[in-house]
């Protein structure tokens, strides 16, 4: 990629600066009062949708902006300087992972009863795809929907599901054939208030302690059948759409994040003195945060590359992604999160026995970036599907 490669134009960096105001002025300053409290508050939706954070990329006649994928790189670069994942996953679940899907198959009516107040902040998302037997394998799902009259049945559960315990619908992942494999996966969207649903319970997690994840159970849980998003059987393909803008804002806000690392990692260094000099003088040190920044740049034009390409196929000629950029987002799920977790690690290193402190930032950042190689696709399924792509 050319080093003059300038996607952003001049409405991208007014929403940038909306989006740092609220970050720098509504979040960060409460971010540890939340991560005590292990739940940040469903006002943060409402807030991020009047400012037209979770919109800014949606069509207008949904209540978005009209703006393209560049919206969601600026608005996941910036929200990571709240200092905590869970609320930017929290976010980011919301707008960019459980409603996409909705927007490119969902009825006018579904999308007014379910995307428009999600948009809004006016009702809180959740996707529903893990299962206790089913992650990365999502072929292996085991929660079915069966069609009874003009209603869908629905029985099983769903695991490690990001603001699930607040949820007003869950953009769900169910088998209506369950005999024919991923060709009888559909996708349903399922609101909360409905006989039959449960939260089985709150999942404790070693980081991203602000945002709530839960397990799901459904029992004989009814949902009119015009709540299907797209045809019956084709949740898998539809799915497997979805999940490229999913990979790649937690590419984005991951390498934010590491960026915010290192540089006040640095700036540790600068004030730091150890054995006579500042710390950042040692050499061994020098070297090693160029290597951590060099790669850290060549993991952003990676990303970057991907982003464009899925801008140009999602965004500009409104089809389907295709394989090739498939393969480049595959790739930067999983090179992103090498780096990020070397660039976190190190960067705990560097702050020695008080970077394992919970009262330091960087323990935080270092417990929450764990999560990245494995939500949204682990890194091996990543580099198994680029194996395939590549007909390896």
């Amino acid at each position: 990629m050319s080093s003059t490669f300038q996607p952003f134009k001049e409405e991208h960096q007014i929403f940038r600066q909306q989006v740092r105001t609220f970050v720098e002025n509504e979040l960060a300053p409460k971010v540890d009062q939340w991560e005590e409290e292990k739940l940040f508050p469903n006002s943060v939706f409402k807030q991020a949708g009047d400012l037209g954070i979770l919109g800014a990329h949606y069509p207008e006649d949904v209540g978005g902006s009209g703006g393209d994928f560049w919206m969601s790189v600026v608005k996941s670069e910036e929200l990571p300087r709240c200092g905590a994942a869970g609320v930017v996953m929290g976010l980011l679940v919301q707008s960019d992972m459980a409603t996409p899907v909705i927007n490119d198959l969902g009825s006018r009516e579904v999308k007014d009863e379910f995307l428009v107040p999600a948009i809004h902040g006016d009702k809180v998302a959740a996707l529903g795809v893990t299962e206790p037997g089913a992650g990365s394998d999502v072929a292996g799902l085991r929660t079915t929907a069966r069609a009874v009259g003009d209603e869908y049945v629905i029985n099983g559960s769903k695991t490690f599901i990001t603001n699930g315990t607040r949820a007003d619908f869950v953009t769900l992942m169910v088998k209506t054939d369950p005999e024919a494999g991923h060709n009888g996966i559909s996708i349903i969207v399922c609101p909360t208030d409905v006989k039959g649903f449960s939260i089985s319970k709150k999942l404790e997690k070693a980081g991203n302690w602000s945002s709530d994840t839960a397990e799901l159970f459904y029992e004989d849980v009814r949902v009119p059948k015009r709540y299907l998003l797209g045809e019956e059987g084709m949740g898998f393909v539809y799915l497997m759409q979805n999940f490229q803008s999913e990979r790649l804002v937690g590419c984005v806000s991951g390498l934010a994040g590491a960026k915010l690392a290192l540089d006040r990692s640095v700036q540790f260094g600068r004030e730091r003195v150890a054995f006579g000099k500042p710390l950042i003088k040692r050499e061994y040190w020098q070297q090693k945060f160029v290597d951590l920044y060099t790669k850290y740049e060549a993991a952003k034009a990676l990303t970057y590359n991907a982003c464009a390409a899925y801008n140009e196929e999602k965004f500009v000629n409104e089809g389907p992604v295709s394989m090739e950029t498939t393969r480049i987002i595959s790739m930067s799920k999983a090179y992103v999160g090498d780096v990020t977790a070397e660039i976190l690690d190190q960067c705990l290193q560097f702050h020695g026995g008080m970077g394992y402190l919970e009262e330091l930032w960087v323990a935080r950042a270092w417990r929450d970036g764990r999560l990245f190689r494995i939500g949204g696709g682990a890194t091996e399924v990543m580099r198994y599907t680029v194996a395939k792509i590549m007909g390896l």
